[in-house]
């Protein structure tokens, strides 16, 4: 399998490659309705892509919003079926000008490619795509397989749950599989077995009902900007702690012994604090940086506006100032829960001066998988031939809200075996994926493949 694997990616690697650009020259934002168009051209693009790799059944599935593309290919009723997930839509690429060429003119510069979507996940995605053709062209596909690849994910995913729950029989299988995450290294494989939950807001102050002049109206009325900016503030001590009532009390504390294997895994805090141009870290005291982006929760504004940006000087008071608040959960935390302390804890330090507003966007839960079934076991043992170690089992700090509702709706456990980097950029300007780590994404799935077969009679 081995040798058929490796002769067949090097003979299409640049098919391969090109085929991906084809797919990263669409600007499927699914956050501006501008792209409308594109995001369903993409829709048809991995539609057309799953029927020349082999897939049969494939179809563009309508929702509310952005299609779903499932296709399948089942072999043998008998044998395990792995459903893999992925989504075709992408972040926009604002600030265009951070780019140093076009988001939607993927080149490879230093090994690397450099698109937007080019890691997520459009790059990640596709390769299950051709992993599956070279597995069909090579006859070797042990398991049947089932694509369910969306268009929303960077929008919330809001219309997946509905078409989950209304095709449970079509999305019958035996596990979920989704490159959507990362490695540690390109000479460490990990597999991520741990994701935070997320709760989104966009927060609103109003206070007079227009802009004011600062000279006439400056110290007698409230500055909504000013006030906006003293609340976020309240929100975290001084110790990088949150602050609001109840925040922690659900959260998961992990035992001293799951805290040191967790620290097995190679950081070195100066390369970080070198490919970040930071000074020094920050973050919550008693925990490690690791530990701060994986096990503990967060609170981050995303954005924040109001009053006069333009060039030059324009002196008012604005009526309005808004911002966009995310806190990253981690297990036994609840998104709605979440969601009502943050609401009643920013009316609660609001001055009566002001009017305010929040408006909950999106949330998911939690999740950690687990490492002991013969999928996980499979996707080890496929990195560990591939790379010729064996991954480090790793908690992200990401969110992909749908793993959770994977299990609750499907009951299915999910691998989450991805190969990016924290170094790719990802919904930043320059996003990028290394050649090395898509074609060996390539290379490694057939091998989950090969295992899981195998682990499952």
């Amino acid at each position: 399998m081995d040798t058929n694997i490796k002769a067949y990616i090097e003979k299409n690697k640049d098919r391969f490659l090109n085929e991906l650009f084809e797919l990263l020259r669409i600007p499927s934002v699914s956050a501006d309705p501008a792209y409308k168009n594109d995001v369903l051209k993409t829709a048809d693009a991995v539609k057309n892509s799953l029927i020349a790799a082999g897939a049969d059944k494939v179809e563009v599935c309508k929702t509310a919003c952005y299609p779903i593309v499932y296709g399948e290919k089942i072999i043998d009723e008998k044998l395990p079926t792995v459903l893999v997930y992925g989504h075709y839509d992408v972040q926009p690429a604002d600030p265009i000008e951070l780019w140093t060429s076009g988001p939607f003119e993927p080149v490879i510069k230093d090994g690397k490619i450099y698109a937007r979507g080019a890691c997520d996940d459009k790059g990640q995605m596709f390769m299950h795509v051709k992993a599956f053709e070279l597995m069909m062209q090579t006859n070797t596909l042990p398991c049947n397989i089932k694509f369910m690849i969306e268009g929303e994910e960077e929008v919330g995913s809001n219309n997946l749950a509905t078409f989950v729950k209304q095709n449970k029989a079509k999305l019958k299988a035996d596990v979920i599989l989704i490159s959507d995450t990362g490695i540690i290294a390109n000479d460490t494989p990990s597999i991520t077995v741990g994701l935070r939950g997320l709760a989104y807001m966009e927060v609103e102050i109003t206070g007079p009902n227009r802009d004011l002049h600062s000279g006439l109206y400056g110290g007698a009325v409230a500055n909504p900007i000013n006030i906006l900016c003293e609340m976020i503030a309240k929100m975290k001590d001084d110790k990088d702690h949150i602050t609001i009532p109840g925040f922690y009390d659900d959260v998961e504390i992990l035992s001293a012994e799951e805290r040191a294997e967790m620290a097995k895994a190679p950081f070195s805090l100066d390369e970080y604090k070198k490919a970040l141009d930071l000074s020094d870290i920050h973050g919550e005291e008693g925990y490690t940086t690791n530990e701060r982006n994986s096990i503990r929760p967060t609170l981050d504004v995303n954005g924040i506006w109001g009053g006069y940006q333009g060039e030059g000087a324009k002196t008012v008071i604005a009526s309005k100032a808004y911002a966009k608040i995310s806190m990253r959960l981690v297990p036994n935390q609840n998104s709605d829960t979440i969601t009502k302390l943050f609401t009643d804890y920013f009316l609660s330090i609001a001055p009566k001066s002001v009017k305010v507003k929040v408006t909950p966007h999106h949330g998911g839960e939690p999740v950690v998988t687990p490492s002991s079934t013969a999928a996980y076991k499979a996707a080890s043992k496929a990195m560990d031939a591939t790379f010729g170690k064996k991954p480090i089992p790793v908690r992200s700090g990401g969110s992909i809200p749908i793993v959770a509702m994977f299990k609750s709706e499907l009951g299915l456990d999910t691998v989450l075996m991805g190969f990016g980097l924290d170094s790719d950029a990802i919904h930043s300007p320059n996003e990028h994926y290394g050649v090395f780590n898509y074609l060996k994404g390539i290379e490694t799935i057939p091998y989950f493949y090969k295992y899981y077969a195998e682990l499952s009679k």
